[in-house]
């Protein structure tokens, strides 16, 4: 299973943020679509970082006074980890398990396309292997 088919099963629409915006902007997008990262694109659409909640976690035990007021471009992760959507779900995992990641960007030449979290790859892959199980268990013991 790779990463396109997992961002083909999702419904939710892409949504990130300009470096120039505002962690208050930030933070209302967090809870209008009740999500914990956004990637954050240049003019040009180019993925220049991430904004998550783990940023949020550490703008504001650092400075509590002024984070809100702050740019997301002063306080994301710049050049963030990336997957493609070719990638192996599998590989992904590993991948986010070494970085210590829960979301990475989807990115195809050069493109942002998606992100995907732990989650969605939990998702897919019990749906792939509870699929396999029907499957095997109607080939032994036949339909209903």
């Amino acid at each position: 299973m790779r990463v396109g088919n997992v961002l083909g099963a999702k419904e939710r629409r892409l949504i990130s943020i300009a470096p120039e915006a505002s962690v208050k902007k930030a933070l209302a997008l967090f809870v209008e679509h009740n999500i914990g990262s956004l990637p954050v694109v240049d003019a040009s659409g180019k993925l220049v970082g991430i904004f998550t909640e783990r940023d949020v976690l550490f703008g504001d035990h650092r400075d509590s006074e002024q984070f809100h007021r702050q740019l997301i471009e002063e306080v994301m992760t710049p050049d963030p980890f990336t997957c493609s959507s070719n990638d192996a779900v599998h590989e992904v995992m590993g991948k986010m398990s070494r970085s210590h990641v829960g979301q990475l960007p989807v990115v195809d030449d050069g493109k942002l396309v998606g992100m995907v979290s732990v989650g969605d790859l939990i998702k897919s892959l019990y749906n792939q292997i509870d699929a396999a199980n029907q499957q095997l268990t109607a080939f032994l013991y036949g339909p209903g």
